[in-house]
């Protein structure tokens, strides 16, 4: 058993841990970075990236067979080749990863170590049975794995999560999604318009992360009309048939329905990381799921010198928070016992639909009612939706009205993405809706339909 002593240990080799362990290196501190399984994070590998080539390849294989409103015919049929598809995707994603290990490989072999750490006592960790690192303070970035409710378990390889997909060697013909989230909606989708008999199956009217309940009720019609999508199913049994899956579940409208799918897609939530971890030989105090209580703003587990970041503390499962997390570990870790608070950057979260999803700032769930106005916009007359033929979605802005600041915002619209980023930086800059509508809005484009809700929020602060 080999002995290592360090200033900074960080397990995980993600996103949170990179940044962790760079931040700890600047700050002046020696460290180490534990990783047991692949490197490459879980973005790159099994989420943002290969989702969204295979988003690109669905939105591909969707306008080739939509071009007759604009007046454009296909003579003859347009093949999907399943297997052109996923060899894309693996190749590409495989890109990505390349990109990321090359970062790892990078890093010194004496601050590196292979295996899964465990903790002994407070400051001891022991990876593997072959080396056992004494650090002044740790960093738990060990990311997050998909949930798998106990009734798919008996499935086998024919129940799969969202890493599985992106290793397909061909396009299966059925596939029922359980769970609406943003994976199950984009998978889902995807999957859908890539020539795949989809069945999206939510949970108690679930659709993203939406809670303006005029803004879920429209995508939930949405989407609806775009695939076959029961956002209140209870699912009351999965059986096995050999290489096929015998669903029985009660729709929306109360209707009993049996399916059978060749797969199905479980897309129900993530879990941290921290099963394997031994922090019950530890003195931090931990919660019903058996994570350390910390500090959201420090990242610290109470007052002792472990700092969790990314995925595996629950909160924000994305990339850039991740990264920003492992910084303010990083530096925490190594400069123990003062430590610094995050600044967190202004909340977004975007689904990659079609048409997209997107949340920026206070949910509408969160906000006191009489303290805001509502600004609304349709775009289904929209100007630049209309030219395009995507003229699906709706918007609502919320807006203070003692202050007039804008607040947040949650809508499903075209090119969603592009909007949230803007709100997101108009929230952190603080301004009010009036500075807002001060700003240029070209024309024409989608985000005049953003001008007209904050016109709206505007009329109804006056």
């Amino acid at each position: 058993m080999n002995t290592l002593h360090t200033d900074v240990a960080v397990i995980g080799a993600g996103s949170a841990g990179l940044s962790a362990y760079r931040a700890a290196k600047a700050a002046g501190a020696s460290a180490v970075l534990i990783e047991g399984g692949a490197h490459g994070t879980t973005c790159a590998r099994v989420g943002c990236m290969p989702s969204k080539l295979l988003i690109a390849a669905a939105d591909a294989a969707y306008h080739a067979t939509h071009g007759e409103p604009f007046g454009i015919h296909i003579d003859g049929n347009v093949r999907i080749d399943g297997r052109e598809v996923m060899a894309r995707v693996r190749r590409e994603r495989d890109r990505f990863v390349g990109f990321v290990v090359d970062g790892v490989n990078a890093i010194p072999a004496q601050d590196k170590l292979t295996g899964y750490a465990r903790f002994i006592d407070d400051n001891l960790l022991q990876v593997d049975e072959h080396t056992k690192v004494h650090a002044r303070s740790i960093v738990i970035a060990t990311g997050s794995s998909p949930h798998m409710p106990a009734m798919y378990l008996a499935l086998g390889n024919r129940a799969i999560v969202n890493d599985d997909v992106f290793d397909w060697q061909d396009l299966p013909k059925r596939v029922a999604v359980i769970g609406a989230g943003v994976i199950g909606l984009e998978l889902g989708q995807a999957l859908s318009r890539l020539g795949v008999r989809v069945s999206v199956l939510g949970v108690r009217g679930r659709v993203g992360a939406l809670s303006d309940p005029s803004i879920r009720d429209y995508a939930e019609r949405t989407f609806k009309h775009a695939f076959h999508f029961e956002a209140r199913a209870h699912v009351e049994a999965a059986t096995r048939e050999g290489d096929e899956v015998h669903l029985r579940y009660v729709s929306d409208a109360g209707e009993l329905i049996e399916e059978t799918v060749d797969y199905v897609l479980v897309a129900a939530g993530r879990k941290p990381n921290v099963g394997r971890l031994d922090l019950h030989n530890t003195s931090l105090q931990l919660d019903a799921n058996g994570l350390p209580n910390y500090d959201a703003l420090t990242l610290q587990a109470g007052t002792h010198p472990v700092f969790i970041a990314g995925d595996a503390n629950g909160v924000l499962p994305l990339l850039h928070e991740a990264a920003d997390e492992g910084r303010t570990a990083g530096v925490n870790a190594a400069r123990y016992p003062q430590v610094e608070k995050l600044e967190r950057r202004a909340p977004i979260a975007i689904a990659f639909t079609e048409p997209g999803i997107a949340m920026v700032g206070a949910r509408h769930a969160d906000l006191i009612e009489g303290t805001y106005v509502t600004g609304e916009v349709s775009f289904e007359d929209q100007g630049r939706s209309r030219v395009m033929l995507r003229n699906r979605g709706l918007m609502q802005v919320y807006a203070d009205r003692a202050t007039r600041r804008f607040l947040g915002a949650e809508f499903i619209a075209p090119d969603a993405e592009h909007m949230a980023h803007l709100l997101a930086w108009a929230l952190q800059m603080k301004l009010t809706v009036d500075e807002m509508l001060r700003m240029p809005f070209y024309h024409p484009v989608v985000e005049e339909g953003l001008r007209t809700a904050l016109r709206d929020a505007s009329n109804k602060l006056a």
